[in-house]
């Protein structure tokens, strides 16, 4: 009896029935963890997989043709995520799928802008050109749960993510100069090699064509300043929401862009030889001579010319000289006029280079200079043949006297026997001699090469924030002059020789048109 007693009061392992009961629960509950653990991992690379994408696809998005194209393969193809938590049977790689159509449906969606104050995006894209935010879904995915069906969940609902990325930019390192292209792919190669002729705009609504200013802060007299600069300009400005302009008809700004072929009118900063800025170009070929006239006193028998840069001359500023042959422009646009406004802005790259050699380079020829440059006559640019006059100045670029033929004005000095000799000479100077040459190299850039702004300016009216689509190095023709009812000081005439590169050559990816993609969500 009393061992039954005994066991009767034994209370060893009672508490085994309330462990049994409660295992049940603590095994769901790690099973919640583990498989809650999974979950999260998966979301985690499904996000990554989406943001990475949204990056990929924005970095296209530069407003060009086929952006929206481009974006939804960078999207699908660039990079290969894979995740490693999902187990629903389907292939490890994350997926998203690729439409091209620049609208606001499907996985990859695009639009104008985005509300990043409230997380809501505007208006839907309708072209690669007012693409400027991609939203991307990527496919979803299931978790298959190991230990969660003890309490009879065995899958996890689809799973997906999504994020949202926009194309940040900014200009650097430029002259404030910008013009509006043709279209939003310009220039392309069949461009390069082509007179552009920049006439002023933003009285009114924009063409192509037009040329205006970027306004970097301080207005007309920075725009001035900027112009005649050496080398890159120092500031940067944001982009993203374009940069301001400044109309391009500023009074007397075209004048501190003539510097680079060494004319200094008298409010025009002198030539800084320290520092290169407002000096002029190695070649400074123009269509231009100055006047000096010399005075000899001699006997009955003539002297002979001094020619140009006799020590003794007095000498007047350039002006326009017809009879001193400079590049010319393209043949459709050579005999048009200003004031008509029936010059096509973009030339055929027809140019008359068999006229320039002959008066200039009268030993040689187009086709010859073509094959020291690697061309052929169809294809040498006005820009080749001043590479080729640089490369031997002092043969090549000669100063010149246009009017060898002209006599001397005689007045005899009283009865002596003697007379004075009043030479009248034109002369051509290719080379520089109101300023310091700025040479060109590895890190100095040709002063007549200028690095400027394609714009689009579709619907743009007045004063309005110009998006940058790139830039082209322009290689200027001819100073801005009055040349009678031909031209005027407010145009620039320039070739277009390339997209931009950096004065050594190497490319400019990143350097004047500074983008990265980053994430709105």
């Amino acid at each position: 009896m009393s061992g039954i007693i005994k066991l009767w009061r034994n209370e060893r392992g009672a508490v085994s029935p309330t462990v049994a009961l409660s295992l049940v629960g603590l095994i769901a509950s790690g099973g919640l963890a583990f498989d809650y653990a999974q979950l999260a991992a998966l979301d985690t690379e499904l996000q990554q997989a989406a943001d990475q994408a949204a990056l990929a696809a924005a970095t296209q998005l530069d407003g060009a043709s086929g952006a929206c194209s481009r974006a939804a393969a960078a999207a699908s193809s660039l990079l290969v995520n894979q995740t490693r938590f999902a187990n629903d049977g389907s292939s490890a790689t994350i997926t998203v799928a690729s439409e091209s159509t620049c609208d606001a449906s499907g996985a990859v969606q695009f639009y104008q802008s985005y509300d990043e104050s409230t997380d809501v995006p505007g208006s839907a894209a309708t072209s690669d050109t007012n693409a400027k935010v991609v939203i991307i879904q990527v496919g979803a995915r299931r978790a298959r749960y190991a230990l969660t069906p003890i309490v009879g969940v065995f899958q996890s609902p689809n799973i997906s993510a999504q994020a949202v990325a926009s194309l940040s930019s900014a200009i650097c390192k430029i002259p404030p100069l910008m013009f509006c292209a043709p279209n939003v792919d310009f220039p392309q190669a069949s461009d390069l090699g082509k007179g552009i002729l920049l006439e002023p705009g933003g009285g009114g609504a924009w063409t192509p064509g037009n040329y205006g200013y970027l306004d970097f802060g301080n207005g007309a007299s920075g725009v001035k300043i900027n112009l005649g600069k050496n080398n890159e300009v120092a500031a940067c400005s944001d982009n993203d929401e374009g940069t301001p302009t400044e109309p391009g008809n500023q009074a007397s700004v075209t004048k501190f862009l003539n510097t680079r072929f060494d004319l200094y009118e008298p409010s025009v900063t002198a030539c800084n030889s320290s520092t290169g800025d407002f000096c002029p170009a190695e070649d400074v070929m123009k269509d231009m001579s100055r006047t000096e006239v010399v005075k000899i006193d001699a006997g009955s028998t003539p002297p002979p010319n001094p020619g140009c840069g006799a020590p003794t001359a007095t000498v007047s500023d350039f002006a326009y000289d017809p009879t001193a042959v400079a590049f010319t422009r393209d043949s459709n646009q050579a005999s048009c006029l200003t004031s008509d406004n029936s010059c096509p802005k973009f030339g055929n790259k027809d140019w008359d280079e068999a006229a320039y050699v002959a008066a200039n380079h009268p030993s040689t020829t187009a086709s010859a200079i073509a094959t020291a440059m690697g061309k052929t006559v169809a294809t040498l640019m006005r820009y080749d043949v001043y590479q080729w006059e640089k490369a031997d100045k002092p043969n090549r670029l000669p100063p010149k006297l246009l009017n060898p033929s002209d006599p001397p004005d005689v007045k005899q000095k009283g009865n002596s026997g003697n007379y004075t000799y009043t030479f009248t000479n034109r002369c051509s100077y290719p080379q520089p001699k109101n300023g310091t040459a700025v040479v060109a190299g590895t890190n100095q850039k040709d002063r007549r090469l200028l690095t400027v702004a394609v714009v689009d300016c579709t619907g743009a009216n007045g004063k309005f924030n110009a998006k940058v689509l790139r830039f082209a190095d322009l290689f200027l023709v001819q100073p801005s002059l009055d040349r009678g009812s031909s031209t005027g000081k407010d145009q620039i005439y320039a070739e277009i020789v390339r997209i931009a590169e950096r004065a050594n050559g190497q490319s400019a990816f990143q350097y004047y048109l500074r983008q990265r993609p980053r994430l709105l969500k």
